[in-house]
This record gives structure tokens, C-alpha cells and sequence, in this order.
């Protein structure tokens, strides 16, 4: 711990640059994907910014925040469609892919459809939670020059609190963000996280074994939502959207909340609350309260 860290992640590019089938110069590391947002909006949109009205909150934030000119445009029944983002005239585009917090995500054929109407734009495809539902859209870096992939370790790999983050993009892009990344925070991955990063890297099994856990935990809490009377949407990440026929998202966002359950509560969508998916006894609780709730204002 007395020397800093690699700021190229030089051990952990290797590594993963292996399972990808890229070349370790093609990955760029952050402290949490965030970090590679943020990057990409300093340096990377200078033509503004576009992304779907209701997508990951961020978005929105970081352009104000470094003063990027952005247009947002609507989900269509809750799904991103590709006709809608045409003539965007080089804008930097964002898609959360699956979309959070709809959990619904696009094909690779769909996405493509966005890259080639935008040959001037940068396309940034966000995919933290892609492991749990969904095609990565990684293998296209090598056949577009103008797709950047983004991805974190927070998720499927659960090491949020490490804060790692990495986007995968041609040779070119990504030596553009490296220049910003060593700019701003040339040490911005610590050695320990480097370190842990590794390891989980070293457990494939272990990480499928998880997912494929908390997918079936998804499915079974999805059946019994339903059954009590609320509209879920199919889910492609680690969270279902849902809302009751009649008790409100915000009810029950804070009847669970006295409770000491935390589910995400949206004002833009104040019928409908996104639903972590936790341990099996996490969600059987989750389950139980929301219950009671819902037969009380029966």
C-alpha cells in the first residue's frame, strides 16, 4: 500500500481483456462506472448529449453538471425504440441497456440499427446490469469505431463498495478517454480494489452461480407480486418495475420504508417503484410486508 496504484489496471486489463476478446488498450477503468460517465461527458460530448426521459438519473445530472447541451426522448410502452433516435446530429448518445429502471432491454440487431443511423455519433451503451438478462453488446466495438460499452462491477459481481467501473471501445476512443481519465484522476482505481477485482475475475463459477440465483428469485417474487394484483414488467436485471391496481407507488414506497425495506420510488412515475432483488430471506420479508399492505386496503 505504500506505492500507488497501476493507473493503467495493467494486471486486471489482462484479465479481462481475456474473458472479452479485446485487447487490454481497448478497456479504460473507473472508480465505479459513474466515474466513466463523468469522463465521457467532460471530454467526449461536444456536440451534446442524448438519452431516454426515463432512464438512469445520472445522465441527466452529469450533463447539467458539466454544461452539456441534451435532448431526452420517450420510451413508447416502456421500450427504447430505435426509430426514435435519428438525425441526432452527432450527438453523444446514451442507452442503458437493459433500461433502468423499466428493466426492459434492446436486441443487438435493434442497437445496431442506432449505430448506423448516427455514423457521427458517439454511441455509449451503458450495461451494468447485463449480465442478468440480455446480449452485451461488447463484439461491436470491433465493428463500429463509434460504439463505446460500459460496464461495472457493482452488480453481477457485487462489489459495489470496491467502486470499479470499466467501457470497452476502439483503440482510438478509448486512448481519448484514457487522456481524459489521466487528466482528472490518473490513480483513480486503488490497489485493493485492483486486487479484489482479480479475484472475482478468477470465480466465473461463482458469479454464474449467483446470477443465476438471484434470476430465479426475480422470477418467483415477479409470480407473487402478480398474484396480489400488481402489474410487473418482465425484467432483464436484478430489479422489477411494478405498481399496484390500487394502492399507490408512493404508499407503499413509504409503508415499507417505516418498515426498514427500501425499495426506489420515482416522482416521474408515481405509481411505480423498482425493486431490488436481495437473498431469498430479504425478499420473503419484502413479500410478507407488502402483503399485509396490500390486504389492508382491500
Amino acid at each position: 500500500m505504500n506505492y500507488y496504484p497501476d493507473p493503467d489496471c495493467s494486471d486486471l486489463a489482462g484479465k479481462l481483456a481475456t474473458l472479452l476478446n479485446v485487447r487490454p488498450n481497448e478497456i479504460v477503468f473507473g472508480n465505479g462506472s459513474d466515474e466513466i460517465l463523468s469522463f465521457i461527458f467532460t471530454g467526449l460530448c461536444g456536440r451534446g448529449a442524448a438519452f431516454p426521459k426515463v432512464t438512469y438519473s445520472f445522465y441527466k445530472i452529469l450533463a447539467e453538471f458539466h454544461g452539456v447541451n441534451y435532448i431526452t426522448l420517450p420510451l413508447r410502452d416502456f421500450r427504447i425504440r430505435p426509430e426514435d433516435y435519428v438525425n441526432l446530429r452527432g450527438r453523444t448518445v446514451f442507452i442503458a441497456n437493459p433500461n433502468a429502471p423499466t428493466g426492459l432491454a434492446l436486441g443487438l440487431a435493434e442497437l445496431e440499427g442506432v449505430i448506423t443511423a448516427n455514423p457521427e455519433s458517439l454511441i455509449v451503451i451503458d450495461e451494468a446490469y447485463i449480465d442478468f438478462g440480455g446480449v452485451s453488446a461488447v463484439g461491436l466495438v470491433h465493428e463500429y469505431e463509434n460504439v463505446m460499452v460500459v460496464r461495472t462491477f457493482s452488480k453481477s459481481r457485487s462489489l459495489a463498495g470496491a467502486r470499479l467501473g470499466w467501457c470497452v471501445a476502439g483503440e482510438m476512443v478509448a486512448r481519448d478517454l484514457r487522456t481524459i481519465k489521466n487528466a482528472v484522476a490518473p490513480y483513480n482505481v486503488n490497489a485493493m480494489t485492483q486486487g479484489a477485482a482479480l479475484g472475482a475475475l478468477e470465480d466465473e463459477e461463482y458469479t454464474r452461480r449467483n446470477i443465476g440465483e438471484i434470476c430465479r428469485t426475480r422470477e418467483g417474487v415477479k409470480g407473487e407480486l402478480r398474484e396480489m394484483g400488481f402489474e410487473v414488467l418482465d425484467s432483464e436485471t436484478n430489479f422489477l418495475f411494478a405498481r399496484h391496481e390500487s394502492v399507490s407507488g408512493g404508499k407503499i414506497h413509504e409503508e415499507l420504508k417505516s418498515e426498514g425495506i427500501i425499495i426506489r420510488h420515482f416522482s416521474s412515475l408515481p405509481e411505480w417503484n423498482r425493486i431490488t432483488i436481495g437473498t431469498p430471506e430479504q425478499m420473503n420479508r419484502f413479500l410478507g410486508a407488502v402483503k399485509n399492505l396490500v390486504n389492508r386496503q382491500a
